[in-house]
């Protein structure tokens, strides 16, 4: 199948590179009959500076237009074996993807063994198995740190996997089940149905229940409880502490903890226009053996204490 948007592309291409090559190829054609007699003098191109110094219309040398023939006939060839011409893969049938998949299975044959191995085992003793541990630590650095950071501290929108405040639980299997199939978070908008002062009356509220509580005004939160209890209740439950089962925050946590910041205008954002987060699923892309290893390694960072300094 082309994976040009339409045909016309394809034969663009074609053109242009075929067309690049005969041109070049006359070019060097005409350049090489020029020939100079023994004896004979050659005409100057007119180019001339400081008076005396011209620029003579010499042939070009034999060695040099050889290579620029070998070079031709080298880039005809390559074309003819391997893709270059719009969507023709040459007669080897050579493709990047073909290649990249077949090394890919190589890899697997040679690694699947070990991955089998710890896949037999708990999490927790994978966790403890220093190669087991190191191999863990390379799929983090390849595939994670994009979002988490090099130190898994996350940042705004991206959680921190060093603390136990776990969105969706902390257990291993919990964590292998959110690398495995992925996670997605969604908070309403409550902007439009609540207004701008029942908003920000919400937001005190729900700074008051933090376990660091920064200053807050008490005469707002007092307001915005009743609207916690009636509305955010459902899913952070009565007392704020959050519901894994529904991927819903721990508001009593310190705020600077929080997913998406624990300020007032964090806040207010945050109930106003909503959030919208989303964990890719690894399942497919690494395996299951690949994603027990890394699931170790990820329940590792909360329950090792020299991360937590």
């Amino acid at each position: 199948m082309s994976q040009f948007t339409s045909g016309f592309w394809n034969i663009w291409i074609i053109v242009i590179v075929l067309g690049g090559i005969i041109g070049l190829t006359l070019l060097v054609f005409t350049q090489s009959k020029t020939t100079v007699k023994k004896g004979e003098e050659v005409d100057i191109t007119g180019h001339i500076w400081d008076g005396d110094l011209a620029e003579y219309n010499n042939p070009l040398p034999r060695w040099w237009m050889l290579m620029f023939y070998i070079t031709l006939i080298f880039g005809i060839v390559y074309l003819a074996l391997y893709p270059g011409l719009g969507d023709y893969k040459g007669l080897f049938g050579w493709t990047q993807v073909d290649q990249y998949k077949a090394e890919s299975k190589a890899a697997e044959l040679k690694y699947q063994p070990l991955y089998d191995k710890y896949l037999k085992q708990d999490l927790k003793s994978v966790a403890a198995d220093p190669k087991a541990q190191e191999m863990g630590r390379r799929l983090f650095q390849t595939y994670c740190v994009q979002c988490h950071g090099a130190d898994a501290r996350g940042a705004k929108g991206f959680p921190n996997l060093v603390s136990h405040d776990w969105m969706y639980g902390g257990e291993p299997d919990t964590i292998k089940t959110t690398i495995l199939n992925g996670r997605h978070g969604q908070m309403p908008a409550w902007g439009a149905a609540f207004g701008e002062e029942k908003v920000k009356d919400v937001a005190n509220y729900v700074m008051s229940l933090s376990a660091h509580k920064k200053k807050y005004d008490a005469e707002r939160a007092a307001r915005g409880k009743e609207t916690f209890a009636a509305v955010c209740a459902t899913c952070h439950g009565p007392d704020g502490k959050g519901n894994q089962q529904l991927g819903a925050p721990n508001l009593t946590h310190p705020s600077g903890s929080w997913l998406y910041g624990g300020t007032e205008k964090a806040i207010i954002e945050t109930i106003t226009n909503g959030r919208n987060g989303q964990m890719p699923a690894w399942k497919d892309f690494l395996g299951e053996g690949k994603v027990h290893l890394l699931a170790a390694y990820v329940w590792s960072l909360s329950n090792n204490p020299k991360a937590q300094q």
